[in-house]
């Protein structure tokens, strides 16, 4: 084969890597395939200045780059990275942070989303059952909820007593200096989204299947203690937002400009700077004449069903 040939093939296996992961970010667009067609056009009329799907995939793209070279940045210099996502239900929190991690190792930048306590958990120390997974030199940790759920969802369903919630208000924010001293780098995001957004957010997890998992007993209750809420939201906002680790607050009734917008603000917290790599060759594979492959059975080979 010519060095011409050769070259003609990678190129077309490259095009077609390119558009398989075009192709990936399309499937992870695509949330609202299986809406119904009535609630789809009311919530398509209530965004009609999102932005066009070529713009955002272009400066999705842009900021992923850039969080590859975060990403490289932390483990080079073996930082230690913590981001928290808190809002409402349905507020965008996990969008985002899936759109932070498509393209990162997984071993640098992991994600953390802890169920609810055991009976065990429930008589430790509050803060006792986040430590194991805060970051070691070199990663990168989302936490998808995390300690505030005392200042949310414990307090107001009651899960919490008064005197929890004023103990947590007392300790969160030098638990959250401790961390800074340590050298974590912490960053608090809240996504923000109205009323009607959630109802409507709500409303479309209810009639698309693939969603409906992500509606729960707590899910529903939130729309019925939406002002609860609020309020214990204004009071986490004065009592935690500490110089240490400030909030930042997303808006996030446009789900698309909420990503780009965190993610780049997340991007400009960080001193990150390019990492030098050295010039990667694929060395040449070392064929055995002498070796002959075996022919696998038929039946370990999964159905070609599509």
């Amino acid at each position: 084969m010519t060095f011409f040939e050769n070259t003609a093939i990678e190129e077309d296996w490259l095009e077609a890597e390119l558009e398989d992961t075009f192709d990936e970010d399309f499937e992870i667009e695509l949330e609202d395939a299986l809406l119904s067609l009535e609630v789809k056009k009311i919530y398509e009329s209530k965004h009609k200045q999102t932005l066009p799907h070529k713009e955002y995939f272009l400066n999705l793209l842009k900021l992923q780059a850039e969080l590859i070279k975060l990403h490289d940045w932390v483990q080079h210099n073996q930082a230690k990275v913590v981001v928290l996502f808190e809002g409402r239900d349905s507020a965008g929190k996990g969008g985002v942070i899936k759109r932070i991690t498509q393209r990162l190792n997984p071993r640098v930048c992991r994600v953390v989303a802890l169920p609810k306590p055991s009976d065990r958990e429930k008589t430790q120390w509050y803060f006792q059952r986040y430590i194991p997974h805060l970051p070691s030199g070199g990663e990168m940790v989302l936490f998808d909820r995390s300690w505030y759920n005392r200042a949310g969802v414990e307090r107001v369903m009651g899960f919490a007593t008064p005197e929890q919630v004023e103990n947590f208000f007392h300790d969160v924010p030098e638990f959250e200096r401790m961390l800074v001293r340590s050298g974590i780098i912490l960053i608090k995001y809240w996504f923000s989204i109205a009323d009607e957004e959630q109802q409507m957010r709500f409303l479309m997890r209810i009639h698309d299947p693939l969603k409906q998992w992500k509606l729960s007993p707590m899910d529903l209750q939130s729309r019925v203690r939406w002002e609860d809420y609020t309020q214990a939201k204004e009071e986490m906002f004065a009592r935690t937002n500490i110089p240490e680790a400030p909030w930042w607050i997303v808006p996030a009734n446009d789900k698309k400009r909420a990503r780009l917008n965190c993610i780049k603000h997340l991007l400009d917290q960080i001193p990150y700077t390019e990492v030098p790599h050295e010039k990667i060759q694929l060395p040449q594979r070392v064929f055995n004449p002498d070796y002959e492959r075996k022919v696998l059975p038929h039946e370990l080979y999964i159905p070609q069903v599509f």
